[in-house]
C-alpha cells in the first residue's frame, strides 16, 4: 500500500512539475505542437480522401455492373469496313441465351443513331436508342418520372419514348415531359418516363446526356437497323465472369466467319485495378502524413534540446534536493507526451471539423453531388498513437540528456 502510495505521489508530482514547465513556457511549447497537429491532422484527412476516392470509384464500376460482360464487332479498317455479315444480330442474342444458361442472369443488345428531336420550339441533336428487353436491369437504369416499356412495346411499333433528365429539362422546361410530345426524325413520340443512369459507365455508353430511349423494334422500324452496334450480358456473379466472357466470344465466332473480330470485355479487371490502385493511394498519403510526423519530432527534439540547457539550473537544484536519474527522465519524457499528444487531439480535432465543414457543405449545395467523407476511426487511434510515440521517440534524447546532468555542474551552470 505505501508503494502504490509512493508511486502515485511521485507521478502526481511529475505531471505537477511538467504542467508548471509548459505553462511557463507556452510559446514555445506550442510552436512544438504545432508540427503534431499539423502531422496528425494530414493522417486523418489523407486517410479520409482515399477512402472517399476508393468509395467513389468503387461505386462507379459496381453501378455498371461488376458482372457485366459486353461486346461489339470489331472494324480493323473502320465502321465503313465491317461485313455485314459480322454485325451482331438477335439471332446472336438469341444463342448467347440459350448457349450460357446456368451463368447468364440476362442479355440485351442496343443500338444507337444520332438524330434531332423537337418540341416547343427547341431543336437538339440526341442519340436515338433503341434497346431490347433486359436492357433496364442490365446497364442499372433508374425511372425519375413515368414509368418504362411493357413486354409488348418490344413486339411492336408504339410511337413511345423515354427522355434523359437533361434533354428532358431542356425540351420541357416548365412542364412535366410525361405524356407531352417529341417530335424525333420524322416520327412524333408520346414520351412515357424520364430515366438515367444510376452510374457513369467510364465514356463506354451509348446512354448520352442527351438521350432519346425507345424499344429496338421502333428502331428497328423506323431506320431498317437489324443489327446491334453492343451487346450487353450479365453473369450470375463475380466468379462465372471470365468464363461467361470467353462463351460469348466463342458463341459469336462460331456463328460468323472465320476472320470476324470480336471486343468481348468485362469490368472485373477495371475494379480489381481500382482497387490495388485505392490500396496504394492510401498508403502513399499515409506515408507523406508519416514523414510530416517525422519532421515535426525533430522539431519536438529541437526545442527539448533547447528547454534542457535552458533549464540546467533547474535541473542542477532538483538534484540536489533529491531528484533521481529517472523523476528528472519522466519529467522531461512527459513533457514531450504532453505536447505531442495535445497536438494530436488538436490535429484530429480539426481534420474532423473540416469533415464535417465539406459534408455540410455537399448538403447545402445540391449539384455538389451524393458524396460524403467517411471518418476511418482506425486514422483517428493511428494519428493519436504515432503523434505520442513520436514525441516519445524524439523526446528520449534530451530527456536522457538533462538526466545525466550532474548536480554540482549543474549548478554551476549560468
Amino acid at each position: 500500500m505505501k508503494n502504490v502510495q509512493s508511486s502515485s505521489a511521485f507521478w502526481g508530482e511529475t505531471w505537477g512539475l511538467t504542467w508548471q514547465a509548459l505553462r511557463v513556457h507556452k510559446v514555445r511549447a506550442a510552436l512544438a505542437m504545432l508540427g503534431v497537429v499539423i502531422g496528425s491532422a494530414c493522417i486523418v484527412l489523407v486517410v479520409t480522401v482515399a477512402l472517399t476516392g476508393r468509395k467513389y470509384v468503387l461505386n462507379q464500376i459496381e453501378g455498371i455492373g461488376a458482372n457485366l460482360v459486353y461486346a461489339y464487332a470489331v472494324a480493323p479498317n473502320g465502321p465503313e469496313s465491317l461485313p455485314r455479315g459480322d454485325l451482331i444480330t438477335p439471332g446472336d442474342l438469341q444463342a448467347i441465351k440459350e448457349g450460357i444458361p446456368n451463368d447468364l442472369v440476362n442479355a440485351a443488345g442496343a443500338n444507337s443513331v444520332s438524330m434531332t428531336a423537337t418540341a416547343n420550339g427547341q431543336q437538339r441533336a440526341v442519340a436515338f436508342v433503341g434497346v431490347t428487353p433486359g436492357f433496364r436491369d442490365i446497364r442499372h437504369l433508374l425511372i425519375l418520372r413515368g414509368s418504362y416499356f411493357v413486354d409488348d412495346d418490344f413486339t411492336s411499333t408504339n410511337k413511345i419514348c423515354l427522355l434523359t433528365e437533361a434533354l428532358a429539362k431542356r425540351l420541357f422546361p416548365h412542364q412535366n415531359p410525361v405524356g407531352q410530345t417529341v417530335r424525333v426524325g420524322e416520327m412524333d413520340l408520346a414520351v412515357i418516363g424520364v430515366f438515367e443512369e444510376r452510374a457513369a459507365t467510364l465514356g463506354a455508353s451509348e446512354i448520352m446526356p442527351e438521350t432519346v430511349l425507345v424499344p429496338f423494334s421502333l428502331l428497328q422500324y423506323y431506320t431498317g437497323t437489324d443489327f446491334y452496334e453492343t451487346l450487353y450480358v450479365q453473369a450470375s456473379n463475380t466468379d462465372t465472369v471470365p468464363r461467361v466472357t470467353d462463351q460469348v466470344r466463342s458463341i459469336l465466332q462460331m456463328r460468323h466467319r472465320v476472320g470476324a473480330q470480336y471486343s468481348v470485355n468485362n469490368l472485373v479487371g477495371v475494379l480489381e485495378t481500382a482497387r490495388d490502385i485505392a490500396r496504394a493511394l492510401t498508403w502513399v498519403l499515409v506515408v507523406i502524413a508519416l514523414i510530416a510526423l517525422t519532421i515535426s519530432g525533430i522539431g519536438i527534439m529541437n526545442i527539448m534540446l533547447v528547454t534542457v540547457t535552458e533549464r540546467t539550473r533547474e535541473i542542477g537544484i532538483l538534484k540536489a534536493i533529491g531528484a533521481t536519474r529517472e523523476a528528472i527522465l519522466y519529467q522531461f519524457l512527459l513533457e514531450a507526451f504532453t505536447i505531442s499528444g495535445a497536438g494530436a487531439l488538436c490535429g484530429i480535432a480539426i481534420a474532423v471539423s473540416i469533415r464535417e465543414l465539406v459534408n455540410f457543405l455537399v448538403g447545402v449545395f445540391p449539384d455538389a453531388g451524393n458524396i460524403t467523407l467517411p471518418i476511418s476511426w482506425v486514422s483517428v487511434v493511428l494519428a493519436f498513437v504515432v503523434s505520442c510515440a513520436t514525441g516519445l521517440v524524439f523526446g528520449y534524447l534530451p530527456a536522457n540528456r538533462a538526466a545525466k546532468l550532474q548536480p554540482i555542474e549543474s549548478l554551476r551552470h549560468e
